[in-house]
């Protein structure tokens, strides 16, 4: 069961669209999916409905309804590249974090929600993984291949819930030694679990992907589903 909701903006400047992707039987804990740079495109989309079938309510809501409601490409072709990076570099990071604790609040009470509330976020939305985990009360998060963490380092000490990362050792956007000032400097936090993958470059997880990698991926969503099963369900 997959549909559309709007969501009220906090700073009253009108409403945007969240995809919302239900499981058989319409209930269970809920799971906020960040979007990488491309929008909510069929990849998010897909995340979405796996969710559900694995028995949680996903909404993802649409980060970039501020600069154009409803983006939805793929990463195929340098055209849709440079648009992508265009949406990436004219992000709002403080209104977007503001539209996320709106989409956080409305999953707490959405019809057929248990009231527990994870996220998940990919590229850019594996950045905003690693700010909801600091910025606002849900019950677990997940960061995959998040971009710019060594420079939000400082916020570890306000994530106190738990969080999972996983890298991509091969990181095109994340270099060798920001990996390693991440890894350094997140250490002392017993919240958070992280997962280095040797091999594979960034965004190896997406869905239909070019940098898709079966068998990162799947250890990787394997160890998400663990963690989103002890901590939303348990």
């Amino acid at each position: 069961m997959a549909d559309y909701i709007d969501i009220a903006a906090k700073d009253g400047s009108g409403s945007f669209k969240a995809y919302v992707a239900k499981p058989e039987g319409g209930e269970g804990p809920v799971v906020v999916a960040l979007q990488e740079i491309f929008g909510v495109n069929e990849g998010m989309r897909q995340i979405c409905d796996d969710l559900a079938r694995d028995g949680y309510i996903a909404i993802c809501p649409d980060l970039f309804w501020r600069m154009k409601p409803g983006v939805d490409i793929t990463d195929k072709s340098q055209e849709e590249w440079d648009e992508a990076f265009r949406y990436f570099q004219n992000f709002n990071h403080v209104k977007g974090m503001q539209d996320i604790a709106a989409t956080v609040e409305v999953a707490r009470t959405i019809e057929g929600g248990s009231g527990k509330v994870g996220a998940v976020g990919y590229c850019l939305g594996g950045l905003l993984a690693f700010k909801t985990s600091a910025e606002t009360d849900v019950d677990a998060s997940v960061c995959y291949y998040g971009v710019g963490l060594d420079s939000k380092l400082d916020d570890k000490a306000k994530i106190t819930t738990p969080l999972m990362m996983h890298i991509a050792e091969e990181d095109g956007f994340v270099d060798k030694e920001a990996q390693a000032r991440i890894k350094e400097g997140l250490a002392d936090n017993g919240n958070i679990t992280i997962h280095s993958y040797a091999g594979v470059d960034h965004a190896f997880a997406r869905p239909d992907g070019v940098n898709w990698n079966g068998e990162a991926a799947t250890l990787a969503n394997t160890r998400t589903a663990a963690f989103f099963e002890n901590h939303l369900k348990g």
